[in-house]
C-alpha cells in the first residue's frame, strides 16, 4: 500500500482546490472575423500552371487573389476520374466519391439498366427552355456540402445560390438545401432551373432573362489583338447555334457575372447581418481547352480573360458588400492533358486511342471466347466496364475469378497502366502510392463498375482536341486560393487537397464540416490579433508557412 505523506496532501490541495480564476487558461485561438458573404469562384479546367505561365498579363480577379490570397502551390485533387461532376461535387463537401456517390459525370445505373448522370433526376423537370423532363437535382450526392451546414446551424437563414453554364456546376457546389442552382440554356441563352428548388422560375430570374443580355454578342468574335483568324466565329443571328457558339468566348463568363448581379441583389447577399454563400463556376476554359488543347493561343487569351471578369464581380462586391468582408475560394475541378498530337511533335510520349473500340470491344471478345456468348458487358462508364452480375449466376460463374481474369487480359492492352478489381478496392488491398489510393478514395460500392482500368500518361481516348481524367499531375494540380477576412495571404507549399477546402470554411464559419468531409483545415493560413484583425505574413520559406514570391 501506497503511504501519503501530509507534504503530498498538501502539494494536491495547492493544485485541486486553488480557485478557477487562477487557473491556467487554454491560450486556444482568437475567433476569426466572420465575412458577410462567402464567395467560391470554380474555374473549369484551370490547371495551376495557367496561373503562374501568364500571371504578368493578369490584371483583375486572379491578380488581385495572388497578390492579396493565400496560394496553396501545391494543391491536387484527391480523386479520380478527374472530370467536372467529381471536382463540382469534392469541393464544398469535403468528400471523395466512395462516399459522396458522385463517381464521375455519368455512371451505369445497375437498377435502371441505363447511364445516369450526375444530377440526373426522373422526378423533376428543368424550368426554364420548355420545362425539359428529366430534370436535375442534387438528390444523387450523398452527402451536405458547406451550404447545407450552414443552413442547418441555427440562427438567422443564410441564402445559399449555385450558378453556372452547366447544370452539374451549379448543382453540387451548393448542396441539397440551396435556395436556387441556375444554369445557362444552349437553345436560347436564358438561365434556367429545376422544380427541385421551385415550381416556376422566380420572377426576378424572368426579368433578368427578359433583359437578353445574351443577344448583345451576335457577330462578335472572340479574337486577340493581332490575331488573324477568330477563336470562335460567333453567329449574327440568334438561334441555338449562337448560344452555343456562347460558350467557347469569355461572353458566356460576362452573363454567368450579370446573373451572379442579378442574384446578389434579388437576394441581398452578404447584406443582411448573415453569412451567405454564392457558388460561381466559369466554364469557358473547358469549352476551349478540349477544343484547342492547353498550348492553344485561345486557352492563354480565355484565362486572360477569365482574369478580367472575374475582376468586374469583385467591382461590384466592392460595391455592394464590400472586399474586406468577401471571403473568396478560388479553384478548379480539374486540369488538361495536352494534345497527343503536339505531343508527338516535341517528341513526347502519348497517343489518341478509342476507349470502346480499342478497349471495352476486345475485352467483351476475350469473355465470349472463354465464357461462352452473351452480352458480357452490360454498360460502361469513362474507363470502367460494368459485368453483366446476372449472366455470370447463370452460368455459375464466380464474379470475382472472372474480375481476376479480365483484369489479366486488361493489363495486356496497349497503354494500360494498372487495372483494379472491385474486390481489390472493396478489400482495401491497393499499394499506398498517390495513383492508387485516388482510385480507392474513389470506388463506390452501390455505383462503380467491375473493373477501373487506368492509362499511362498522356494516353486519351477521343476523336479530337484535348481531355482530362487521369490521375496524373497535370489532371489533378488545380489552384487553391483564399483570400478575404482571416486570412493570411503569401504562398503556402506544403502538400493540400481539394477536401481541405470545405472544412477549413466550416472552421472559419464556426460550424459543423460536411458530413462526408476527410480533409483538414488549412490554419496555418488563419490570421487574427486577439482583437480579430487580419495580419500581413511574415517571409518564410518551410513548408507550409507563408512566404512572399517576387
Amino acid at each position: 500500500m501506497y503511504r501519503i505523506t501530509v507534504l503530498t496532501l498538501l502539494l494536491m490541495g495547492v493544485s485541486f482546490f486553488q480557485p478557477a480564476s487562477s487557473q491556467p487558461s487554454s491560450p486556444g485561438r482568437a475567433p476569426l472575423p466572420k465575412p458577410k458573404l462567402v464567395l467560391t469562384i470554380m474555374v473549369d479546367q484551370l490547371r495551376y500552371d495557367y496561373l503562374m505561365r501568364w500571371q504578368d498579363q493578369y490584371q483583375g480577379g486572379f491578380h488581385r487573389l495572388l497578390t492579396q490570397g493565400a496560394n496553396f502551390t501545391d494543391a491536387h485533387l484527391g480523386h479520380y476520374p478527374t472530370v467536372t461532376a467529381m471536382g463540382h461535387a469534392g469541393v464544398l463537401t469535403g468528400s471523395y466519391p466512395i462516399n459522396s456517390g458522385i463517381i464521375g459525370n455519368d455512371w451505369y445505373d445497375r437498377e435502371l439498366g441505363r447511364s445516369v448522370e450526375s444530377v440526373t433526376d426522373f422526378n423533376e423537370k428543368d424550368l426554364g427552355a420548355g420545362n425539359k423532363s428529366p430534370g436535375a437535382s442534387p438528390r444523387r450526392l450523398l452527402v451536405s456540402t458547406v451550404g447545407d451546414q450552414m443552413k442547418m446551424a441555427g440562427g438567422p437563414t443564410p441564402v445559399v445560390v449555385g450558378i453556372s453554364l452547366k447544370d452539374r456546376a451549379a448543382i453540387l457546389p451548393s448542396g441539397h438545401a440551396a435556395d436556387g442552382a441556375f444554369w445557362y440554356d444552349n437553345q436560347t441563352g436564358d438561365f434556367v432551373s429545376s422544380t427541385y428548388y421551385f415550381p416556376k422560375l422566380p420572377d426576378w430570374v424572368n426579368a433578368h432573362n427578359a433583359r437578353k443580355l445574351q443577344d448583345q454578342y451576335l457577330g462578335k468574335d472572340f479574337t486577340a489583338a493581332g490575331q488573324a483568324k477568330p477563336f470562335t466565329k460567333v453567329p449574327a443571328t440568334a438561334g441555338p447555334a449562337y448560344y452555343a457558339a456562347l460558350r467557347y468566348t469569355p461572353y458566356s463568363s460576362e452573363l454567368l457575372v450579370e446573373f451572379a448581379k442579378s442574384a446578389v441583389e434579388h437576394y441581398k447577399m452578404g447584406q443582411r447581418g448573415v453569412t451567405d454563400l454564392l457558388t460561381v463556376s466559369f466554364s469557358a476554359n473547358d469549352s476551349i481547352g478540349h477544343r484547342d488543347g492547353p498550348d492553344a493561343a485561345s486557352v492563354r487569351e480565355i484565362s486572360i480573360q477569365t482574369d478580367r471578369v472575374i475582376g468586374k464581380l469583385f467591382a461590384f462586391l466592392e460595391s455592394t458588400v464590400g472586399m474586406r468582408s468577401v471571403l473568396v475560394v478560388l479553384s478548379a475541378d480539374h486540369g488538361v492533358g495536352p494534345v497527343p498530337e503536339v505531343n508527338e511533335a516535341r517528341r513526347m510520349p502519348g497517343k489518341r486511342f478509342n476507349r470502346a473500340a480499342d478497349q471495352f470491344a476486345p475485352l467483351e471478345r476475350e469473355l465470349e471466347a472463354k465464357y461462352g456468348p452473351g452480352k458480357w458487358i452490360a454498360g460502361t462508364a469513362g474507363s470502367s466496364p460494368y459485368l453483366n452480375h446476372k449472366l455470370m449466376a447463370e452460368k455459375n460463374l464466380d464474379p470475382a475469378e472472372v474480375r481476376a481474369w479480365l483484369a489479366a487480359r486488361a493489363m495486356a492492352l496497349p497503354g494500360v497502366a494498372r487495372v483494379f478489381t472491385r474486390d481489390q478496392l472493396l478489400r482495401g488491398d491497393v499499394p499506398g502510392d498517390a495513383l492508387s489510393q485516388r482510385v480507392a478514395r474513389s470506388y463506390n460500392a452501390q455505383r462503380s463498375g467491375d473493373l477501373e482500368i487506368v492509362m499511362v500518361p498522356y494516353w486519351i481516348s477521343g476523336g479530337s482536341g484535348a481531355t482530362h481524367g487521369s490521375p496524373y499531375h497535370y489532371d489533378t494540380h488545380i489552384p487553391i486560393v483564399f483570400m478575404g477576412p482571416g486570412v493570411r495571404p503569401g504562398y503556402y507549399d506544403a502538400s493540400v487537397k481539394m477536401q481541405d477546402i470545405a472544412p477549413t470554411l466550416a472552421a472559419m464559419l464556426e460550424i459543423e464540416a460536411p458530413s462526408g468531409a476527410e480533409g483538414r483545415i488549412l490554419s496555418e493560413m488563419f490570421s487574427t490579433t486577439g482583437d480579430g484583425t487580419v495580419r500581413r505574413p511574415t517571409a518564410t520559406s518551410s513548408a507550409g508557412s507563408a512566404h512572399t514570391r517576387r
